[in-house]
This record gives structure tokens, C-alpha cells and sequence, in this order.
């Protein structure tokens, strides 16, 4: 926006650096500008000088938050963060932060827009790919080049990416006859090539959730997804053995075995994590950031003194890191250089154009100053919403005749707030994209900064809406889940020896997928094992009867069902029962509530929306939609009981507020009930501090205030004198009484006794409530409830978190000593989980022998509350270092300085623990660091492989629900439903008691359901099956013969078809038979058949119940002789098949079947 520009340009401190940067009299040094004015000057510079601008930054936060105020003002910047070098050999570890610096890199060299990067000096100083490196592995792809898939994936493989089953995240490659797919690091989505012999035919991108096509691409780049690149391996695996020949010294022989083995699992072809550890090996010569910035680019450094200091520090620290693994012989002589020092630093302050940017004067640079400039400038904080309030600073500013600018947030806002100040009788006018502002007028516009601005020398003023930056920059509404996307058991991830349910036999075991040959046609089946070894084959048409068993205790022994018993029976008709009482109770309680008389609460109030602009982040869509929800119940005369389900970390305390906000807003009371101690503490502290600048009182009964000061609150509640009071069950006493009671909020519900609940529906008779629960609630269960109970469900995770850097190794005390040592380094803390309170105290104890300097803590769930209430508030205030711990720390409070997380054998948590647990680490503007560990030589079992791969890749937050939330959705399930359903779900397994709950309140409606058993059987001798070689893995094979499977109408069997060209090429006829056979099926179940099978050269119809006017219909409607009707104790109708296809001549028949009467006759 050039009005940034033009407001800089008559200021007397920028006069003079113009004139010193054109004079070249540097370094210069202006000070007198805080973060806001930085940015300022840097757009301003970056406008009007042709070379690019690095600018070092004194904390990653800063640099953040200047990357954002940069591009808001028109200057294109990026963020250049620090990596973690990993020098070991580790089972993986994440690389975010790797293809951020990549992806910063690459834009260097090519993107001519690209003004600016912001980084800090440690960051910037490490090594990297050289630029020449980095433009030779760059390649462009475009329809039409000549190239074989197997050259494309070479050189992805030389890039750097790893080959997969599936392609969904940076890094990742796979290929599937002549379809390529990748994802580079600087990508959006993953790129999909499709090759039509040795020449590319068309480049796509593809949506990563449903794995379909989305835009074609008329040209794609593929860059590196490492900085360590292995060229030759062979040649590197000779280059470190005759490096380790040279070794002398003690610690030499334990760093040649290192390299032995190293140099071994390159000539085997292994997979090499610890490769940043060659990088002086790698390249001819070594690099970094500074090698990537022209002569003619300028250095602008913020904070000397603070960045001086951060250099000295992380210095320090990898010194003290190096020294240990030199000592441990996993570096040696020559590796063990990885960044440039404090005087390579110095050096290039000299030779580039180097500007200090300072908020006050000061000496001791160490380089020179040539001008120095003082700016007279002042930083205005945020406006937070109230109109009022922007008037009156409007007003003050026109009174010394200044040019005012306000940022108002979107297009939306700014038009509303320019109208609102017009009517107030201010010379205001709307602009998108102002350049001049003249003396004593007003423009609003769209955008936001961190702060804003006031040059009285000038007379501008710049006042803009809050955006409080945490970590990396606002909260973006991330991208919505597909709701329709897989189902989160999907079959795909079964493995032969896993439980699965069938719906007319019960639950046996899984021993995939068998090609059997049956008069000639091959078709696949899958093979189930029952009880007594009997074996049943499943025709792949239909898996929609199959479903993973997923119960409670998914890894104990599950009881099988017998082949033909009638347990099964009596367990499906035991479950049915209970979901119909369910259903009934439930759809009474809800026309019970329908009929109470509540308050109905007015719509929102100027307040309420002063209260919700002052929330510093963006809002997801999620959150915007379950806020909407709940205001309408509010407003509604019947009393609301809603459910908000989302995972930690979501936002749904910032929900619960608006609500409160609003019944406050009523001269209401708000109650907000919690399960411990400590957690009412930190609720409290939340609202205190969200409802700061608001006439309202937030109390807190809990054992944290005294019996004098307990009697004075509950005098004051009876009073009204409390608007908001948080507690524990002491709320529910008998002596609470409160004026007038409108809104219960109550905090994970689950974890409250049956006793405390009924008392709580005493309380809570005729008001409204709002519970909130921690456990996400699998969508298929969502579906069954939302007709009974309302519900809101928050899935999007909110972005301005930090990816967490994750390790997955097997367990080794150095490492972790070194990880705790590094943590504590920076002032932090740990959680340290060891999941058995019998060893708990001997862990605790070796920790403090091996790191004397730690504080260490334990918790665990057999202590009594207020022994844990006791040790989270030592947590909390930093009296413990490292909290040695069970899986407590699932449902604990927040600890923001606790930022490393170890794991001891984390092979033995579910996944989805693994996620959580992991989410309680990285709450803050710090970066944070998970270690899984796993212990020593320990052969993992294929699943606990799979889960910690998985966990490593998902390293982004909120990926909750790309992870299959197996054990977790089934805990949520259990609190939702009570301890009796619970019983019955594990009984039948999870899928199929959703689908029963459905049947249930269907019929409780009115309804009429789809038939859970499936419906007709159909065994024809048609080629039905998927070839290997159109889909190699086996759980896309189950994956894709589910969809078939679940194939209703025309429109679906279109759909999977377009998907499967898409994804794997032109199906074969094999497949096309499969989809055919799904379709008819669907027509048997609607002509009311039960089974279709083929004899020899006749088809056998079984219908469910014998109906004489179908029969005579379809022996008119055939020719003559073809159909016979066969009476006996399982009667059927035989159709000859005439020559003809079997397909053709079922579908014949069903056509007839399926006409009315009326049209028939």
C-alpha cells in the first residue's frame, strides 16, 4: 500500500539513512523504533532500493510477527527458522522446519518477487545445500517432456523424498503403474503426474484426504526435501571409511565403528537419517544463508545487544553438545563442524550494506558505525473493537491536524466501521488501496498489523485492529475435513490376525484376501477364521457386511463366535433391545425439554460484540459455527442442553466464554463447573483475564480460598453480587444458592460421578446447559445422536501452534540426559512418561543420579486429588524441572513452559494416546521436542511400527483425525453412551452397534431404515475381482473394494470409477464386473430378494417372502420357458440363462421385479 510509503519518506531519521545507504556510509545505526516502525522502515527500504533485504531478529517470535506486519504492508517476506540437525541414527524424525528453510531457499533463487527474509542469527549461520547445488537438483516437469516413470522417481529419490504407499504429506513419493505422485516441500497439495508411455501426459494437483485430482497444472518444479543430499552412496560409504581410518586418539575406536556401521548401511541401501552429520562431506564446499543473498542485498539487524547474546548462547550450547557426542564417538575429527561462528558473523556486518535497527540508544557494536539517527516515533497499541473508544483517539489525532489511516481486519469490517464513524461526524472515507492521506481526514481500510503507529514530526497516525501474534504468525481457519471422508476404521488398515465383525456371523479373525478359481472365474474372498477353526470366504462384492472389530479392549482376547451358533444371534438381539430403550429414553427426554419453560435471552448486544472482537486470534470455522449454535439455543424460551465435543487445544473454552458473556449480558449468573482443583484455578485465571476492562465478577469456590472467604462468596451469590463463579463439585452443595441461575457450564462431563450428575440436573432444572467434553466423538455416532441430543463438534484444529519436532528411537540414556539437559538449558521443563507406578520412583531416582541439577517430580493416578492438585501446582509455578509421569497428563492442565516430552516404550500406547498426549506439549511461542522410545532390541510388532511411523509423519498439529482416533473415539463413545451401552458395544463391536443405534432411532421417528444385515447375496460366475497389477497394496485393494461394496446408485458407481482412474489408470473388465455386481445387488435388495446364485447355466433367485404376483409378473415378462418357480421349504424362481451374459440376464429380471404392479400388467 503506497500510503506506507509516502508516510515515511518526510521523516528526518529516514532522510538521513536514504542518503547514507545511496552514499554508501556504512554501517548506519537509527534507534528509536520499536517492532512496529522496524517493519516500516523495512517495507519502505525494500520499496525503494532494488537489492533484497535479510533482516536478523533477535527471537523467532519477532521474526514472526515482522514477517506477518511486512506482508500486510505490501513486502513480500518469508521466515527462515532454525533447524535440528540430526547427527545420529534415529528410526526418523520430522522435517518441517527443514522444508520451511527449503522452501525459503528455493525463493531465493527464483522468485523475483520475494523482497525480504526474516531469520534469526543462529539460523541463518548454520550450514546448508549450496545455491549451485540446490539450481542443479531443481528440475521442471511439463506435459509432453520425455521421461519414464522410473527416471521420474530417481530423481525424487535424489531429491531426497522417500517412496511410500501413499503420498500425503511433503517428502513423499509413490508410484502405481504410470502414475507418479509426489509432494515437494514447497507445494500446496501433492502433485499427481500421469505418464503415457515415456512422455508425461498431464500434471495435476490432488487433494491429499480423498487422494482425488483438483486443478491441472500447465508446469510443475521439483525441488529438494532435504539439505543433505547423497548423491553417490558409494562413493560417500569409501569417503567415510577411509575418514575413519585416520582416527587417532580414545575416542577413535568408538567413532570408526559408528561410521563402520554408517558406511555398511549406505553400500546396503538402508535408509541414512543421521546424513546431516556428513554434510561438510557432501559438498565440494559449505554453506549458508548469507551465500544466498546478491551483493547488492542490505542486512538490517534488530536488537544488536539481544542478537549478540542469542549467538553467545546457542553457541554455547552446541558447543556442549558437540563435546558430548565427540566424547561418545558419534562425531568425530571432521564431522563436527555444522554452523558458521560469531566472528563469520562479524565479517559480513562489514562487507553488506548493514543497517541497526534499535529501540534505544546504545554503544558497543563491534563493527564501526558511520551515521546514527534517532527517530521520534511512537507505538500505539491495538484498538480493540469498541467504536467509542476509536473515536475518541480519532478525534484527538484531527485536533493536531493529523492524516489518519485505520486497519479495520477484512473488507467487511472496514466498510461497517467507516459508516459507523461517518455517522458520528468524522471526515471519513472507505479506500481499498489508499496512497495519499491528506492532513486531517480519516481512510479505513482492510488488513491488520501487530501494533500501531504515531509520527508526530509528520502528523500520521496509524491505528489498527488487535492481531496478537503467537508463535508463527495468526490463526488461519484451517482447511475443512471432507465430512463424507473415509471412515476412521476403514478396513484399509486392516492385517491378517486382526478382529473383524461380520453382521450375519459375528466376530472372527481376519486372514486375508484369497484368489480362489471357481468353474474358471477367478474372484477374490476373504478369508474370516472362526471359533473351532471354521473357516468362512467372504465374496469381496460383499464387504460392506465386514467391519474392523473395534471395542473397548481392542488388544485382549475377544471372544470369536462359532460358524452357524446361535450366540451371535442372541448377543445382535440383546443389543438391539438395549438401543431401542435407549432410543425411546432418549427421544422422551428430548420432547421433555422441548415442553420446559427457560429464559430466552435477547440477541446480541454492542457489548457482546466489543467482548468477541477483543479475542487476539482468528476464529476457525468450527468454532463460528458451534458459537452460532449455541446463541440460537439461548435464545430459544426452551432450555438448551448441548454437547461440545472437540480435542484439546480447540478452543472450546473461548465458546464457553461468549456464552457466558451473553447470559451475563442478561443480569444473569453463569456457573462453571469443573472435575479437580487445579483445573478451576486455571479456568478461573482464563476468564479473569478474557474479561478484563468488563464491570463483571468472577469468583472461584474451590479448596484454594478459605471457609471465611468460601461463607462471603455464597453471600454474595445469593446477593447476585457474582456474575461468574467457577467450582469444583462444591457447587452442587446444598448451602449454594444462587439469585438467578441462566447458564451451567459444565467441563468434561465424563469425569463426574452418577451421584454428582443427578444432583446437577436438580440444579439445573429449566436452565440452560452447555457441557463440554475433551473426547472427540466419532462422527458415525455424531450422526446417530445429533436427531436426540444437540450436539457441536469442533474438528479443525486452530493453526498458530508449532509443529512439534519429533523423534521416534530406540531408548538410550544419553540421549535423553542430553534432551532434558537441552530443555532445562533454556529455562523449560519436561514431562517424562513412564506409564507403570510400580517402577515410577526407581526411573525418578536414576534420573536425579544421572542429572543431579534436575528438580524432578512425580504424578501418577493412584495419588489422592489433592496430592495431584499439589504437584501440577509446583508444575505450573516451576518448582519441578522434569514431571516423571503416567498417562495422566491426558486429561492435566496446561503447563506452557513444559516443552520436551519423552516417552518410554511407546510402542505399547495406542496412536491416538500417542496424539494427545503429544498435544500437551508445544502450547507455546517456543518450539518443542517429542522423544518416542521404544526399548532396546525389542522387534516391534507390525502394528506399534505402523503407530509410530504414523505419529512421526502427522508431526503437524490437529492431525487428530488423520490418525485413526481408534482407542480415543471408543473412551468417547463409552462417556457418552454410560458404563450398560458400553457393555453392549464390545459385545458386537463398535460399527456395527452404530449402525443398530441408527435402526433404532429411525424406527423411534417413524422411519423407515436400510437393512443392517446387508440385504441380498449375489455369487455369480462373472470375472469380479481387482488384479494386483492394477493395485498392488493390499489395504488400497480392501480400501477400494469397500467403496464398491457401498456402491447405491448409477451416480456412485460413476463416481468410484472416475476415482479409479484417477487414482490407478483405466480399471481392467474385472473391475468393471465388480461394479456392475454391486449395482444389481442393490436392485435384489429393493426387488425384496435375499440371495441371487448361479447353477451352471441358470440363475436361482431366493426372494425373503414369497410374493405370487411377482413371480407370475416376471414369467410374463421373460420369454417363454425361461423362468421356473420352484415351491418347497426354501422356495426359488430359476431363470435360464439363454446364451446370454449372467449380468444381462439378472438385470432383465429385476427390471421386471422392480416395476409396479400397474405398469407391469
Amino acid at each position: 500500500m503506497k500510503f506506507f510509503e509516502e508516510s515515511l519518506l518526510t521523516q528526518s531519521f529516514y532522510k538521513q539513512l536514504e542518503t547514507a545507504l545511496q552514499a554508501n556510509t556504512l554501517p548506519a545505526a537509527v534507534s528509536g523504533l520499536s517492532s512496529i516502525h522496524k517493519a516500516h522502515v523495512i517495507a519502505t527500504l525494500c520499496a525503494r532500493f532494488p537489492g533484497r533485504a535479510l533482516v536478523l531478529a533477535g527471537e523467532e517470535s519477532e521474526g514472526a510477527r515482522l514477517v506477518d506486519d511486512l506482508n500486510t504492508m505490501g513486502c513480500p517476506a518469508l521466515f527462515y527458522p532454525l533447524r535440528d540437525f540430526t547427527l545420529r541414527q534415529t528410526d526418523g524424525s520430522s522435517h518441517e522446519y527443514e522444508h520451511q528453510r527449503l522452501q525459503v531457499l528455493c525463493a531465493l533463487l527464483e522468485d523475483e518477487s520475494l523482497r525480504c527474509v526474516v531469520t534469526c542469527a543462529d539460523a541463518a549461520l548454520q550450514y546448508t545445500i549450496p545455491p549451485d547445488d540446490l539450481r542443479q537438483r531443481t528440475l521442471t516437469l511439463t506435459p509432453g517432456q520425455t521421461l519414464t516413470p522410473e527416471e521420474l522417481s530417481r530423481l525424487l529419490m535424489a531429491c531426497g523424498c522417500e517412496r511410500s504407499e501413499l503420498t500425503d504429506g511433503p517428502g513423499l513419493f509413490s508410484v502405481r503403474g504410470g502414475i507418479v505422485d509426489f509432494c515437494t516441500p514447497g507445494s500446496p497439495t501433492p502433485v499427481r503426474v500421469e505418464f503415457w508411455g515415456d512422455e508425461i501426459d498431464t500434471l495435476a494437483h490432488f487433494d491429499p484426504e480423498t487422494q482425488r485430482r483438483t486443478e491441472n497444472l500447465p508446469q510443475v518444479r521439483v525441488t529438494p526435501s532435504n539439505e543433505a543430499l547423497i548423491s553417490d552412496r558409494k562413493a560417500l560409504a569409501r569417503r567415510i571409511r577411509d575418514h575413519a581410518k585416520s582416527l587417532r586418539g580414545k575416542t577413535a575406536p568408538a567413532a570408526r565403528s559408528v561410521l563402520q556401521q554408517e558406511a555398511d548401511r549406505l553400500d546396503e541401501g538402508l535408509p541414512l537419517t543421521s546424513k546431516d552429520k556428513f554434510l561438510p562431506f557432501l559438498y565440494e564446499s559449505t554453506a549458508s544463508l548469507f551465500d544466498y543473498l546478491p551483493d547488492d542485498s542490505f542486512l538490517l539487524v534488530s536488537e544488536y545487544s539481544r542478537i549478540k547474546e542469542r549467538v553467545r548462547a546457542s553457541q554455547w550450547q552446541w558447543h556442549e553438545e558437540i563435546k558430548a557426542l565427540l566424547e561418545e564417538g558419534v562425531l568425530c575429527r571432521g564431522l563436527d563442524r555444522y554452523t558458521k561462528d560469531w566472528d563469520d558473523l562479524l565479517g559480513y556486518l562489514q562487507q553488506r550494506h548493514t543497517v541497526y535497527l534499535d529501540t534505544f540508544m546504545h554503544g558497543g557494536f563491534d563493527t564501526p558505525i558511520r551515521m546514527a539517527a534517532s527517530a521520534s516515533a511512537r507505538q500505539l497499541s491495538c484498538w480493540g473493537g469498541s467504536t467509542q473508544l476509536l473515536e475518541e483517539d480519532l478525534r484527538a489525532a484531527l485536533h493536531n491536524r493529523e492524516s489518519c489511516v485505520v486497519l479495520a481486519g477484512n473488507e467487511k469490517n472496514a466498510r461497517i466501521v467507516a459508516a459507523d464513524l461517518k455517522e458520528a461526524g468524522l471526515p471519513v472515507a472507505y479506500q481499498e488501496s489508499p496512497t495519499v492521506v491528506p492532513k486531517g481526514t480519516v481512510v479505513v481500510t482492510g488488513g491488520s498489523l501487530s501494533a500501531g503507529f504515531e509520527y508526530p514530526e509528520s502528523g500520521f497516525c496509524l491505528i489498527t485492529q488487535g492481531r496478537q501474534s503467537a508463535g508463527t504468525g495468526r490463526r488461519t481457519a484451517g482447511k475443512k475435513k471432507n465430512r463424507h471422508a473415509k471412515e476412521v476404521y476403514s478396513l484399509s488398515e486392516l492385517t491378517p490376525g486382526e478382529y473383524v465383525v461380520h453382521a450375519t456371523h459375528g466376530i472372527g479373525i481376519f486372514d486375508g484376501i484369497q484368489k480362489l478359481d471357481l468353474q474358471g472365474v477367478v474372484k477374490d474372498y476373504i478369508k474370516i477364521r472362526y471359533a473351532k477353526n471354521d473357516v468362512l470366504y467372504v465374496p469381496v462384492t460383499q464387504l460392506d457386511l465386514v467391519s474392523k472389530y473395534i471395542g473397548p479392549r481392542e488388544d485382549s482376547s475377544v471372544r470369536l463366535n462359532r460358524l452357524g451358533g446361535t450366540e451371535w444371534q442372541k448377543a445382535k438381539t440383546r443389543v438391539r433391545k438395549a438401543v431401542k430403550d435407549m432410543a425411546k429414553e432418549l427421544t422422551q427426554l428430548y420432547a421433555q425439554r422441548m415442553n420446559a419453560k427457560g429464559h430466552a435471552f435477547s440477541p446480541d448486544t454492542e457489548w457482546q460484540r466489543d467482548f468477541e472482537s477483543h479475542f487476539p486470534y482468528d476464529e476457525t470455522d468450527d468454532q463460528l459455527r458451534c458459537i452460532n449454535e449455541i446463541k440460537d439455543d439461548m435464545e430459544r424460551q426452551a432450555p438448551m442442553d448441548r454437547l461440545l465435543c472437540g480435542d484439546v487445544g480447540f478452543g472450546k473454552t473461548e465458546v464457553a466464554l461468549r456464552a457466558a458473556f451473553k447470559c451475563v449480558s442478561d443480569s444473569m449468573q453463569c456457573a462453571v463447573l469443573v472435575p479437580t482443583t487445579i483445573l478451576a484455578w486455571q479456568h478461573y485465571q482464563t476468564i479473569c483475564q478474557r474479561m478484563e476492562g468488563f464491570p463483571i465478577k468472577v469468583e472461584l469456590l474451590s479448596r484454594f480460598r478459605t471457609p471465611a472467604q468460601q461463607e462471603e462468596i455464597l453471600r454474595e451469590l445469593r446477593r447476585g453480587d457474582v456474575d461468574i463463579i467457577v467450582g469444583t463439585h462444591r457447587l452442587v452443595s446444598k448451602d449454594v444458592e444462587f439469585r438467578n441461575l441462566g447458564l451451567v457450564v459444565i467441563d468434561e462431563e465424563q469425569r463426574f460421578g452418577v451421584a454428582q450428575k443427578e444432583k446437577l440436573k436438580q440444579v439445573c432444572q429449566n436452565v440452560d446447559v452447555l457441557t463440554l467434553s475433551a473426547t472427540p466423538i466419532p462422527r458415525t455416532l455424531n450422526m446417530a445422536l445429533s436427531g436426540i441430543r444437540d450436539m457441536s463438534v469442533i474438528e479443525e484444529a486452530p493453526h498458530d501452534r508449532h509443529p512439534v519436532q519429533t523423534y521416534v528411537l530406540e531408548h538410550d540414556d544419553q540421549i535423553i540426559n542430553e534432551a532434558i539437559r537441552r530443555e532445562l538449558r533454556r529455562g523449560g521443563q519436561v514431562f517424562y512418561l513412564h506409564n507403570d507406578v510400580g517402577s515410577i520412583e526407581r526411573l525418578a531416582g536414576h534420573l536425579s543420579a544421572m542429572i543431579p541439577e534436575a528438580r524432578i517430580g512425580i504424578g501418577h493416578g493412584k495419588m489422592s486429588e489433592s496430592e495431584l492438585s499439589e504437584v501440577w501446582r509446583r508444575m505450573i509455578d516451576h518448582e519441578i524441572d522434569v514431571l516423571v509421569c503416567t498417562t495422566i497428563i491426558e486429561t492435566g492442565v496446561d503447563v506452557p513452559n513444559a516443552n520436551t516430552l519423552i516417552i518410554d516404550h511407546a510402542d505399547r500406547l495406542g496412536l491416538s494416546q500417542l496424539h494427545q498426549i503429544r498435544g500437551r506439549v508445544g502450547r507455546s511461542t517456543r518450539r518443542a521436542y517429542a522423544y518416542f522410545t521404544f526399548t532396546r532390541n525389542k522387534v516391534l510388532t507390525e502394528i506399534a511400527e505402523k503407530r509410530l511411523s504414523a505419529i512421526r509423519e502427522f508431526t503437524e498439529f490437529g492431525s487428530g483425525f488423520k490418525i485413526a482416533m481408534r482407542d480415543l473415539e471408543i473412551r468417547g463413545a463409552g462417556n457418552i453412551l454410560g458404563g450398560e451401552q458400553h457393555g453392549h458395544m464390545e459385545s458386537v463391536g463398535y460399527d456395527l452397534y452404530v449402525k443398530l443405534l441408527n435402526e433404532a432411532i429411525s424406527l423411534e421417528k417413524g422411519e423407515k431404515p436400510a437393512p443392517v444385515d446387508g440385504g441380498c447375496l449375489i455369487d455369480l460366475q462373472v470375472q469380479a475381482h481387482i488384479p494386483e497389477s492394477y493395485i498392488e497394496n493390499l489395504s488400497q485393494r480392501l480400501e477400494i473394494y469397500r467403496r464398491i461394496a457401498d456402491i447405491r446408485d448409477h451416480e456412485d458407481a460413476a463416481d468410484v470409477i472416475d476415482e479409479l482412474i484417477d487414482r490407478f489408470g483405466e480399471p481392467p473388465r474385472s473391475v468393471q464386473g465388480l461394479v456392475d455386481v454391486a449395482l444389481l445387488r442393490n436392485m435384489a435388495n429393493r426387488a425384496g430378494l435375499a440371495e441371487v446364485k448361479q447353477q451352471q447355466t441358470t440363475l436361482l433367485l431366493y426372494p425373503q417372502s414369497l410374493d405370487m404376483q411377482q413371480v407370475s409378473r416376471l414369467v410374463g415378462g421373460m420369454k417363454k420357458g425361461q423362468v421356473l418357480f420352484s415351491a418347497g421349504s426354501r422356495p426359488y424362481i430359476s431363470v435360464r440363462l439363454l446364451n446370454q451374459e449372467p449380468l444381462t440376464v439378472l438385470e432383465q429380471a429385476l427390471t421386471v421385479l422392480c416395476e409396479e404392479p400397474s405398469t407391469a400388467s
